[in-house]
């Protein structure tokens, strides 16, 4: 006997392809949402292009978390869904296929998805978030180029102000270039030049030269007349601001591995707060909490998947997202909570997932085990009854603003 038959590959067809679906326009629609922040923050910063695809690939493991739990449950749901209105599921049923058994490959699928989403959210995803807030803090200190902003002074060193009309090779050639160079002994340079470009000094990392063409100086001295002169070339020495280094990996708790968060919350030995031990206790169980939730995806899955006889209602899907959305938010906001010390993040969290699995279970099991039964019957009725209503209304509004016939004309 097979471990996989032909109605199990049926199956897996079904949930792959609108998985894999949803994950793609999921992360594409937050991806996209991201970028535009992005390039507005990078632009403001004066940064070069490249750095927005660098942060978006560093977010990409915080949007898989989000993406993967929801593309396996719609997956799923959608291929129950599938089979219900085209009257196939009757036929599963009716030749002694039962809900616990059809879910056999929608259960493999979730347990190598729970395994994947584990490694996210427990390695990858802390060390990209770290990885983001180093290339943010580079970018606002001017490490990465993003100190000279086309169009606005910049002062360099509290001696050089500098001013450039546009910038071309990504940053390397810049055009209409006006700067002003003071000394301790009062002398001013006023100094513009066409073009130029920024070139690295070799044994001297801490200087840059900026090599001008085709521009004027205005030599200012305190009590002479200023002297113009001018220059097909001209190396203009710069003396690069001191950057720190970025902290040590760890700032957040976020960016802890799940055995560092281990050891920080639950060893008392260790140099940490109350209020760090908090908090590392609190993303621990929200990191296993969303984790350990994707277990019950299939059965919410299912029971949503279904809806009444001789109804081709989709009130399920929009149930289900809201389930998935609130449920997200709701674990959110208890470890928060609870990062604060203010609750104890073993109920803070899994005091809801112990009631949203006891709701899932028992609307599986009316699915599943009642004949007739529905998981959400009376709020398919109850939707029914609005839907009606509002038909009901839209044909009383047409009737009453029928069209008007012309009035007849005098024959006289």
């Amino acid at each position: 006997m097979k471990f996989l038959n032909a109605i199990d590959r049926y199956i897996l067809r079904l949930v792959l392809m609108p998985m894999l679906g949803i994950f793609v326009l999921a992360a594409s629609l937050l991806v996209l949402d991201k970028m535009l922040r992005l390039f507005d923050f990078v632009a403001t910063e004066g940064g070069p292009v490249g750095v927005v695809f660098k942060l978006l690939v560093n977010m990409l493991p915080e949007y898989a978390s989000l993406a993967i739990p929801l593309g396996l449950m719609l997956g799923i749901l959608l291929a129950f869904r599938k089979l219900a209105t085209s009257s196939e599921l009757d036929v599963m049923r009716a030749v002694g296929l039962s809900y616990t058994r059809m879910l056999r490959v929608p259960y493999m699928i979730t347990l190598v998805l729970v395994g994947v989403n584990f490694a996210i959210v427990g390695y990858l995803q802390p060390l990209s978030r770290y990885y983001y807030e180093e290339l943010n803090y580079e970018l606002q200190s001017g490490a990465l180029g993003a100190s000279i902003k086309v169009g606005e002074f910049t002062t360099l060193e509290d001696r050089i102000a500098l001013r450039i009309d546009a910038s071309e090779d990504e940053g390397r050639r810049l055009m209409g270039i006006f700067a002003r160079v003071a000394n301790a002994k009062g002398q001013v340079l006023s100094i513009s030049a066409r073009e130029g470009r920024f070139m690295a000094l070799q044994g001297s990392p801490d200087t840059i030269i900026l090599r001008l063409e085709n521009g004027q100086i205005i030599q200012d001295m305190p009590g002479d007349a200023p002297r113009v002169l001018s220059f097909t070339r001209h190396d203009l020495p710069i003396d690069l601001p001191a950057i720190e280094n970025f902290r040590q990996r760890g700032g957040q708790s976020r960016e802890y591995l799940l055995p560092e968060l281990m050891q920080l919350g639950w060893n008392k030995d260790s140099p940490q707060t109350a209020e760090e031990r908090a908090s590392s206790k609190a993303n621990f169980n929200y990191r296993m909490v969303e984790v350990v939730m994707m277990l019950l995806l299939p059965l919410l899955a299912v029971a949503l998947a279904i809806p009444p006889k001789r109804s081709t209602s989709s009130l399920g899907l929009f149930v289900s997202i809201v389930i998935i959305v609130a449920y997200h938010k709701v674990n959110q906001y208890a470890s928060d909570v609870a990062a604060l010390g203010r609750i104890d993040p073993v109920i803070g969290l899994w005091g809801p997932f112990l009631v949203l699995a006891g709701l899932i279970l028992w609307m599986y099991y009316r699915v599943a085990y009642v004949p007739g039964g529905q998981a959400i019957g009376w709020l398919e009725k109850g939707f029914e009854m609005l839907t009606k209503r509002l038909k009901s209304l839209l044909r009383r509004r047409r009737r009453s603003h029928g069209p008007v016939l012309p009035e007849p004309q005098d024959q006289n």
